[in-house]
């Protein structure tokens, strides 16, 4: 598909993130599952119900623009993830797993902070204040996910090099 304005890139962007929001909710129950860190495995476990209402926001988004709620496959998301579960299995050591976890974890948080702050710019621009409210609202909550895993990674990194 050409696209020829900003409302088409905005609508591409939301498709965009609409696949790699389903993509996490796949992916985030077996991180939980994998981490030996109670901590770490609540974190990823309120994530996924965050992610959930991600996805019901990004639908909002949609029916705001008078589209149909349709994901265009994330690419960029599916190699992060692949790359995450190829860390899952080449760690050996629990903690050093759990490190390799918040890594892969933040490097999808990063991706996912950047899709949005563009987005919501594109909604803010073409004058959508609610698409932009709803987008700066799962902003936010990227932003404090990426901080809750900085903040365990501060205690999970020095458990991984004294594995």
């Amino acid at each position: 598909m050409k696209l020829e304005n900003l409302n088409e890139l905005l609508v591409e962007q939301l498709q965009d993130l609409y696949s790699a929001e389903d993509q996490i909710t796949e992916a985030l129950p077996k991180m939980a599952e994998a981490a030996s860190s109670p901590e770490l495995r609540r974190a990823f476990e309120e994530h996924l119900r965050q992610t959930e209402g991600h996805i019901e926001r990004l639908e909002k988004c949609f029916e705001s623009l008078n589209q149909e709620a349709e994901a265009k496959k994330c690419k960029g998301m599916q190699g992060l993830l692949k790359e995450g579960e190829e860390m899952m299995d080449e760690a050996t050591e629990p903690e050093v797993l759990d490190a390799g976890l918040i890594a892969a974890a933040q490097r999808v948080e990063h991706y996912e902070i950047a899709a949005y702050g563009c987005a919501r710019t594109y909604a803010q621009l073409l004058g959508l204040s609610d698409v932009a409210n709803y987008l700066q609202q799962t902003l936010d909550e990227e932003k404090a996910t990426d901080q809750k895993l900085t903040n365990l990674a501060e205690s999970i990194n020095v458990e991984a090099k004294a594995a």
